[in-house]
């Protein structure tokens, strides 16, 4: 029989991954669309005020008022994501003389679930930086290191500070003395653009919808119906105001984060205190780039397809004689770009 390295060659690793359609993030993916490119930095104009600059009257036969360009260049250099999980002993033997075709694939298909998980692993990652960016504007990536000293990676997008706020003592909403309507106004009018969308959390949603005030806004004075999202992004639409959409009511909203005694903690990739303000379109988008994996194949001259490596790449080898280790492991570097920066509106109504 072929051992777990033939078995598991790249090709067929990549051929499997290429046809697998890993966890989605449809509102991460559709505010920041994922692209491959060929490179780890990035640059691109961010900081543009898309107000027109009123063009000056002139006379006949002048030259012509010389704009200039008020962007400014953002650089990024994708970050390097990865992660595996160890075959065990059992299995390489097991897969090295199966008793039956049946129990061949079952060991196989442990295996390749192995690096399905590994590669999630690595996506849920990128999840995580983009609604670092779009909540707080600025990503913190704790770093593993090569002497393993902590290390924390900061990337700033550069949101105005006049777009940040964070609601403090009785003007926080769920306190009821909060003013929602009026907070929101305000802050839509700090935006040079019109805000069409928010996102915000199940959490911050359920006091929006609680809310004496919004209630009456909607159905009258000391109505005693339940308030939906429905009905408050249509009253939202007529004031002129962004329609919410909540985080969590999609799919893979929530992410674990392991502690360093081995037990694990739940989080949400997007805050439960947080609410964004932001118009039309995509704010960015989630930028990859070539991993040191895919390098070594380019230089080992291997006959697998560049054009069939995705994203992230994935793989099984060996490492190690005592004890034998071998290990299904995923990678990719990825980076968020948001050009929109300027253009959002980052609230904190809770503590």
């Amino acid at each position: 029989m072929p051992d777990v390295l033939e078995l598991f060659n790249q090709k067929t690793v990549l051929d499997y991954m290429k046809e697998r359609k890993y966890q989605s993030y449809g509102i991460g993916e559709a505010l920041f669309p994922e692209t491959k490119h060929n490179t780890l930095e990035f640059e691109y104009l961010v900081g543009a005020n898309e107000l027109p600059v009123i063009a000056k009257v002139h006379s006949f036969d002048t030259e012509a008022e010389i704009g200039s360009l008020d962007a400014a260049k953002q650089v990024l250099e994708a970050a390097y994501i990865k992660k595996k999980y160890q075959i065990t002993e059992k299995d390489l033997i097991a897969l090295q003389f199966p008793r039956t075709a049946q129990e061949q694939q079952y060991l196989m298909q442990r295996v390749f679930n192995l690096i399905d998980k590994a590669a999630n692993d690595v996506r849920a990652s990128v999840e995580l930086m983009r609604m670092q960016a779009l909540s707080t504007g600025e990503l913190k990536l704790a770093l593993n290191t090569a002497d393993g000293t902590p290390k924390t990676l900061t990337v700033g997008y550069g949101v105005p500070a006049d777009h940040k706020e964070a609601l403090a003592g009785a003007d926080q909403w769920g306190t009821g003395t909060e003013d929602i309507l009026g907070d929101l106004e305000r802050w839509s009018d700090a935006l040079d653009i019109t805000p069409t969308r928010a996102l915000t959390s199940k959490k911050i949603a359920a006091l929006i919808l609680r809310n004496p005030k919004i209630i009456g806004y909607l159905y009258g004075a000391g109505s005693a119906r339940v308030a939906n999202l429905t009905d408050l992004n249509a009253f939202f639409a007529q004031q002129g105001l962004p329609t919410i959409a909540v985080y969590e009511s999609t799919s893979n909203t929530k992410y674990r984060e392991q502690n360093a005694d081995g037990t694990y903690t739940t989080k949400s990739y997007f805050p439960d205190n947080k609410f964004v303000m932001f118009g039309d379109g995509p704010l960015g988008e989630s930028l990859y780039g070539p991993t040191p994996e895919e390098s070594r194949l380019i230089r080992s001259g291997s006959d697998v397809e560049m054009t069939s490596i995705g994203k992230v790449i994935g793989m099984v080898y060996e490492e190690g004689k005592d004890p034998v280790s071998t290990w299904a492991k995923a990678a990719a570097t990825a980076i968020p770009s948001f050009p929109e920066a300027q253009n959002v509106f980052q609230a904190q109504p809770i503590a």
